[in-house]
């Protein structure tokens, strides 16, 4: 039997298995405590609050609950087909964020392994983005509310807009790598350009809080160094197809926006192009 009080041995031996206490430095040299995981549900809640302030101001924006609810989840779709298109070509696992007031994120683990998948990604999320229209002229085709079939003409005029090259629009990214093949300056002279133009068109046409989000990206762009910094840059052959790809999933924006115009005006080609203008903020 071994002599052993609660407190060690009574003889004053201290055991092998005595786990010695050892105060921590303090002062700047200090290791750091281990940093907690954080909990899922906080951005969970961040997400949700995020979703209902863009619905209001989207509801804001257009006087109807029925678009800012299409609207919201035609961003979701957009930022899912970026989601998609991260994860499987090796950038995941990627998350959504909402921005409140400006739109939505996706955010990928990693960064593209070349500038050809950076392309990829970035097409990906208007050209998934429209199939956010299909349900939305099924209501309109139950329904006959107009509401929704112009709802999905907003859906398909946004996803064509994001592939305006300026930054930090999606099309900056697909459209940048193959004005860079050529040379970087062009790259970073026709993407400032194109900012300018849009942020004049915002501030002329009342769009306010896109011609701010857009002139700070602007001027981000100015100051900026390399504007990637990730993999190898794209070869003539992927730079073409970039180019296909970018027009390709342009037309197919612009022809499902003419199609939803034709829901509306039944037809009506002149008031077709008016829409367009009145939409654009210009006459024609």
């Amino acid at each position: 039997m071994t002599d052993q009080g609660p407190w060690g041995r009574r003889d004053g031996v201290e055991p092998d298995n005595v786990v010695r206490y050892e105060p921590r430095p303090e002062g700047k040299g200090a290791p750091k405590p281990p940093s907690q995981p954080k909990k899922a549900g906080n951005g969970r809640v961040t997400l949700i609050v995020s979703t209902l302030l863009m619905i209001g101001f989207l509801w804001f924006l257009t006087g109807s609950w029925i678009i800012a609810g299409s609207l919201m989840f035609a961003l979701f779709v957009h930022e899912y087909g970026h989601v998609l298109a991260m994860n499987r070509l090796g950038m995941g696992p990627a998350t959504i964020h909402v921005i409140p007031f400006l739109g939505g994120l996706a955010k990928g683990k990693r960064e593209p392994a070349s500038e050809w998948i950076g392309v990829l990604v970035s097409l990906a999320g208007p050209a998934f983005g429209l199939l956010a229209m299909l349900p939305l002229v099924g209501v309109w085709l139950v329904t006959g509310n107009v509401q929704w079939i112009a709802a999905a003409f907003f859906v398909a005029m946004l996803n064509l807009i994001n592939l305006v090259p300026a930054p930090p629009l999606d099309g900056s990214k697909a459209l940048g790598p193959v004005l860079a093949r050529v040379h970087p300056m062009l790259e970073r002279g026709v993407l400032l350009a194109i900012g300018v133009v849009v942020v004049a068109w915002g501030v002329m046409t009342g769009r306010w809080i896109l011609a701010v989000f857009l002139g700070l990206a602007v001027l981000g762009h100015l100051r900026s160094g390399p504007l990637r910094g990730y993999g190898q840059p794209l070869s003539w052959g992927e730079a073409g197809k970039s180019l296909g790809l970018t027009l390709l999933t342009a037309a197919a924006c612009g022809g499902a926006a003419v199609a939803a115009l034709f829901g509306i005006t039944g037809g009506d080609v002149p008031g077709a192009v008016d829409l367009v203008g009145r939409y654009l903020g210009v006459r024609f």
